[in-house]
């Protein structure tokens, strides 16, 4: 039961959350089933509800930009972006996991974005007498949520050990492992971890 809850928490709506980074998430907004490409981002309104899932909007704002988005050309374009933005990050993740280096393109790219798209910083009181500092940002279109996605990409090279950045052995998510240890080998057991040990549980069986 206590893995079925787990389970459950990995998915807000249609979006897997597993990846402990907010760029690797965003990979993982284009999965895949039976050898079939399953696109979780097709359109503004689902850019809307990711951020939403992600914790970067509230509902309220992203009912906002859904109405906003439905009156503006650019919001396809924006889609467009965000998913091509997506392939070279999914290239950029897979050489930075191998150890060969993120190519001198995609840093110029990001340290562009890094420019264009920067996230404001806001320092608050908290409830303890000191005081706590929060990123945010104000889209408009859906290719400004290349701000968030630009600097977690920046935190992700930079203050990440490489090793502990991999693939799901049993699909193409992509996580960064917490554990103590550094064993992780699923994007989660309940997801792939059991499919995969009943698969060699059977195998095993049929040797016998």
């Amino acid at each position: 039961m206590a893995e079925g809850r787990r389970v459950h928490e990995e998915w807000r709506g249609n979006h897997l959350f597993v990846g402990n980074r907010l760029a690797l998430d965003f990979l993982n907004t284009e999965l895949m089933s039976n050898g079939e490409t399953i696109e979780l981002l097709n359109d503004a309104a689902a850019v809307a509800r990711w951020m939403v899932h992600a914790d970067l909007l509230t509902e309220k704002a992203a009912k906002k930009l859904e109405q906003a988005w439905e009156r503006s050309p650019r919001a396809g374009q924006g889609v467009i972006a965000l998913r091509r933005f997506r392939d070279r990050l999914r290239a950029a993740v897979f050489a930075f996991e191998a150890g060969s280096g993120v190519s001198r393109e995609f840093l110029d790219e990001l340290n562009r974005l890094l420019r264009t798209h920067p996230m404001h910083r806001v320092v608050e009181a908290d409830d303890h007498g000191g005081y706590t500092q929060t990123a945010s940002f104000e889209p408009r279109q859906p290719d400004d949520l290349l701000s968030p996605l630009a600097e977690d990409t920046a935190m992700l090279l930079t203050g990440v050990t490489a090793s502990r950045v991999r693939k799901c052995e049993g699909c193409p998510v992509h996580f960064l492992d917490l554990s103590k240890k550094g064993s992780r080998r699923w994007c989660s057991m309940g997801l792939c971890g059991n499919k995969v040990k009943v698969a060699a549980y059977h195998q095993r069986q049929r040797k016998e």
